[in-house]
C-alpha cells in the first residue's frame, strides 16, 4: 500500500531564525500523521541540523534539496549523500526543474546522484515535468517518458524506495495549476510506464506527488485523484497555516 505524502520544498528561502520559527509554528498545529501519511520538509542545508533536533519528537521528516554524485573530494560548496546520511536525513530531491535548468543537470548526472542516494540509504524524490511548449505542441508525454527513463536503469529494489514528483514547469511559482484531470492523466501515464518496466506491484506501491502551485484552495481536489498521492509544495510550505491545511487535505 503506497503512502500519502506532503512534502514542503523551501527552496532558497528563510534564514536560520525564520526556519526555526516556521517549524515551531507548524508543531503547534493540530496535524495528524499516521502510518499511511508522511510529511517531509526540504529546507536549505543551513537548516538541517537545527530542524532535525527540533523535530526529534515529531513524525515530520527532513529531506535535503540536493546532493553531489561523488562521496567526497575537491568539490567546493557541495554536499554528498554520505554527509546527509550522517545527519539522519531521510529524503533528497533529485531532478527538480530548477536544477535541470540553472545547473544543467542531465540524464547522466541525475543517474549518478540517484545511485549516491541509494548507496547512502536515503530515499530520492525524483522530479520531472514539462515546459509549456511541450504541452502545447503535444510532446509532453514523450518528454516525461524520457525523464522517467533514468529510473529504468535502476533495480526493482531501488525503485521501490523512490518517490516520483510530477511538476509541470509552467505551473511552478506561476499561480497556474494543472487541472485535477490533467494531473491525474499524467500520474496515470507515469504509473503505466512504471508498470510496463517494473510490474504492477511496484507501480501500484510507488507514491506519485503533484507539484506546481498546489495550495490550500486546490489541494483537496488534486489529492482526490486516483493516482495523485500527495504534493511537493513550494510557496505554500513557507506558511505554517497553509501547509498544515494542505496536510489535512490528504485523506
Amino acid at each position: 500500500m503506497r503512502k500519502k505524502i506532503v512534502a514542503g520544498n523551501w527552496k532558497m528561502n528563510l534564514d536560520i531564525h525564520q526556519g526555526e520559527t516556521l517549524v515551531q509554528d507548524l508543531l503547534k498545529k493540530d496535524i495528524v500523521i499516521n502510518d499511511a501519511i508522511e510529511v517531509i520538509l526540504f529546507p536549505s542545508f543551513i537548516h538541517l541540523s537545527t530542524l532535525i533536533d527540533l523535530l526529534q519528537e515529531s513524525e515530520i521528516k527532513i529531506g535535503a534539496q540536493n546532493n553531489h554524485p561523488m562521496e567526497s573530494g575537491a568539490f567546493t560548496g557541495e554536499v554528498s549523500a554520505t554527509m546527509l546520511a550522517s545527519l539522519n536525513v531521510n529524503f533528497c530531491l533529485v531532478g527538480h526543474s530548477e536544477r535541470r535548468t540553472y545547473n544543467h543537470e542531465n540524464h547522466e548526472v541525475l543517474s549518478k546522484k540517484l545511485d549516491a542516494l541509494y548507496h547512502a540509504g536515503i530515499r530520492p524524490i525524483y522530479c520531472l515535468g514539462e515546459h509549456l511548449e511541450h504541452r502545447e505542441n503535444g510532446s509532453h508525454f514523450e518528454l516525461i517518458k524520457q525523464q522517467l527513463s533514468v529510473l529504468f536503469e535502476k533495480s526493482n529494489a531501488q525503485v521501490e524506495n523512490t518517490v516520483v514528483a510530477y511538476e509541470p514547469v509552467w505551473a511552478i511559482g506561476t499561480g497556474k495549476t494543472a487541472s485535477s484531470a490533467q494531473a491525474q492523466e499524467m500520474h496515470a501515464y507515469i504509473r503505466s510506464l512504471l508498470q510496463d518496466k517494473f510490474g504492477n506491484e511496484i507501480a501500484q506501491n510507488t507514491s506519485l506527488l503533484y507539484g506546481g502551485s498546489c495550495n490550500p484552495k486546490n489541494a483537496k481536489e488534486l489529492f482526490s485523484q486516483k493516482d495523485v498521492d500527495g504534493g511537493l509544495i513550494g510557496g505554500a510550505s513557507l506558511n505554517a497555516e497553509d501547509f498544515a491545511y494542505i496536510i489535512s487535505a490528504i485523506d
